[in-house]
């Protein structure tokens, strides 16, 4: 009997549905080679990138998590998919982001942790913008980096911490949070690091600073 085939990833999966695999390599092998980006907004809102993104944001776990506005992914799934194309498209030409709904959750010290929801709209918005900033970032970060990143865990740097013990002797691990870090981020200094990264579509920058300034 034949065995079966391991199953691909979803995210790889929708990807290539939506031909978006080819794209997203490309732009991952461009950062790699130092290239510079200057029109990624035309990316960001093709009818592809932007059908993935809806896809996206309906399979996580917070979709149905209501933003200021009580517009939820059922809603935006209404919509035909060029309907949901041309609002994308019309809300990027003069971008404002709707205000941010500001809820507190517990840490497991006991202390709270803000946490914004932006809106259901704003979250595909925001999800079409990281699909193509994914490649050309992850081709220039660190590769012992692990948080919040694709294909990457604490298991990994569980296993990297192992490694380091029993490789190269060391004896320790130093456990560091840094209070309030991103509440207290520098904009300024952050969209300075995206354009030494290569990502110099000024539209795009412009639309990222207003995310940032979001109201609460």
């Amino acid at each position: 009997m034949a065995a079966k085939k391991p199953r691909k990833k979803q995210v790889l999966r929708n990807n290539e549905y939506y031909n978006t695999q080819e794209i997203f390599d490309s732009l991952y092998q461009q950062s790699q080679n130092g290239g510079i980006f200057t029109h990624l907004m035309e990316l960001v809102t093709s009818e592809q990138n932007i059908l993935l993104a809806y896809r996206a944001v309906k399979k996580n776990k917070g979709s149905k998590t209501k933003g200021v506005n009580a517009t939820t992914i059922m809603d935006i799934g209404e919509k035909q998919p060029e309907e949901l194309v041309a609002y994308v498209r019309k809300r990027l030409e003069n971008f404002q982001p709707h205000a941010v709904r500001r809820v507190e959750i517990p840490k497991p010290d006991g202390r709270m942790r803000p946490l914004g929801i932006p809106t259901m709209e704003d979250r595909i918005i925001q999800q079409c913008i990281k699909q193509v900033l994914e490649p050309i970032c992850e081709a220039k970060f660190y590769k012992h980096s692990y948080g919040f990143r694709p294909n990457r865990s604490a298991h990994h740097a569980v296993a990297r911490a192992m490694f380091l013990a029993n490789q190269a002797g060391y004896c320790f691990v130093a456990d560091i949070d840094i209070k309030g870090f991103f509440d207290n981020v520098n904009h300024g200094k952050l969209l300075k690091q995206l354009w030494t990264l290569g990502i110099r579509d000024k539209r795009l920058l412009c639309v990222l600073s207003k995310m940032l300034k979001a109201p609460i």
